[in-house]
């Protein structure tokens, strides 16, 4: 556990060898979503995980969160850490914070891939995800869990795996209403659309065909934006690729980092 720089404590783990790589979270989720990844290269690379703010062990100070509360979070990990350099693997809402971060320390960033992440909303889109994020903090978790589930996963594997959607809907709502709420804020009113242009390190760009959430035109958009990057659209899969994709993820993470 360390301090970050207003003072709220961030719960996190390093495991593996070699050369060092930090995951982060998406929206509701905690650093044990990364499992099915870290046991998958931590004989490879070494791998930094933490809980966002306002979620799991991290503090959760009050609100309202700013995108640049998550950066300097992540920012003083690795200063913790005593790590000059890094790469970076954001997931859902950590694929807005990951190249927020890199945009600002260009240089503490070796590589970056951004997954199944945000960008480029339209109004339509952004209104939809506000009101979630309202309605989140006006009824909790609850209110949003269920239909969040089928943005998620395919049909296919909701059939197959009751037990791991079980799982996540209690881990959604085991979430601190207010920290999850805070949270939800940023991510649904943050863009970093403007930003990525800055971006000149080696990039993957990664996302799931029928990904509601963050399309495939939003990937699109960020592979766009950023010269050199690599763009992959991972056929059938929707949101929770780090779940019910993770031999995807892995393989491509795997081949990237050994790429750059």
């Amino acid at each position: 556990m360390i301090r970050s720089r207003d003072g709220a404590t961030i719960n996190y783990e390093v495991e593996g060898r070699g050369r060092h790589v930090t995951l982060v979270h998406g929206v509701g989720s905690h650093l044990q979503a990364w499992d099915g990844v870290v046991a998958a290269l931590r004989d490879e690379f070494t791998l930094l995980r933490y809980d966002l703010r306002g979620h799991a062990k991290s503090g959760k100070p009050p609100g309202p969160y700013a995108l640049d509360d998550y950066v300097a979070d992540l920012a003083a990990l690795l200063d913790a850490q005593s790590v000059d350099r890094t790469t970076l693997v954001g997931f859902s809402f950590g694929g807005m914070i990951a190249p927020a971060f890199t945009v600002r320390y260009p240089n503490r960033v070796q590589a970056l891939a951004i997954v199944s992440a945000v960008a480029g909303r339209t109004a339509e889109q952004r209104a939809a995800v506000v009101k979630r994020a309202e309605d989140l903090a006006r009824g909790g978790a609850a209110m949003t869990v269920g239909e969040a589930v089928e943005r998620w996963f395919t049909p296919e594997f909701r059939a197959r795996h009751p037990e791991v959607i079980e799982r996540q809907i209690q881990r959604v709502l085991g979430n601190d209403p207010a920290g999850y709420a805070a949270a939800y804020r940023v991510f649904a009113e943050s863009d970093v659309i403007d930003e990525l242009h800055k971006i000149t390190c080696p990039t993957l760009v990664m996302t799931g065909e029928h990904d509601t959430g963050s399309t495939p035109t939003m990937a699109r958009a960020i592979h766009q934006r950023i010269a050199g990057s690599h763009l992959l659209i991972l056929p059938r899969y929707r949101h929770s690729l780090l779940i019910e994709a993770t031999a995807d993820v892995v393989r491509e993470l795997r081949t990237f980092l050994k790429d750059t």
